[in-house]
């Protein structure tokens, strides 16, 4: 069971909807990563389902999409952006891959494969990919040859860099440290 939004509905959401994952990816960024990743869940109670269908949010109006994202408490800090994003990742999983997320890593032939794909879809550039990635095979099994390469050192095992490395709330709590040293020592070479 994946632990990455610290809330047990939201998790088992994340659990059994690869979609919702990859949304919550999607969203992590510029706040807190347990709400980004608790995020699909409450998209989806907004939505009157209990999962997220990549058509639906496609083809959904944007501005009421935009509405949804906005109404209190937002689902991301910057909700019309985000809203914007969501659909445009959605309309781009129905375009390419038929309306089914899994088939972005179902049939890889390789990592390298695997983040092409993923770095190709709307809003995730190199680091969000190779997180993901990292997240793929860490946490769901999906581990073509080369993932670890693909996902450069967030596939480090052992590691605690990422959302990929969070499984319970003393390993988020590595993360946080970990991703604090790394601003800090930023801010001082910089």
């Amino acid at each position: 069971m994946l632990s990455l939004s610290q809330d047990a509905a939201a998790d088992a959401l994340l659990d059994r909807d690869p979609l919702a994952l990859l949304t919550g990816m999607l969203l992590d960024q510029q706040i807190p990563m347990e709400r980004a990743f608790s995020a699909p869940a409450e998209l989806a109670a907004r939505l009157g389902t209990d999962t997220l269908d990549a058509r639906r949010i496609a083809e959904y109006d944007p501005e009421a999409l935009v509405e949804i994202f906005a109404r209190t408490p937002a689902l991301h800090r910057y909700p019309k952006s985000m809203a914007g994003r969501v659909q445009a990742l959605c309309q781009a999983v129905v375009e390419r891959y038929a309306g089914d997320v899994t088939g972005v890593w179902s049939d890889v032939a390789d990592g390298r494969e695997l983040f092409r794909r993923l770095s190709a879809l709307p809003g995730f550039g190199t680091q969000k990919a190779q997180i993901f990635v990292a997240l793929l095979g860490k946490q769901r099994g999906v581990t073509p040859e080369g993932w670890r390469e693909a996902a450069g050192s967030y596939g480090d095992e052992g590691s605690f860099r990422s959302v990929a490395d969070v499984v319970d709330q003393g390993s988020l709590e590595r993360v946080r440290s970990f991703k604090q040293a790394a601003k800090a020592a930023a801010k001082a070479g910089g």
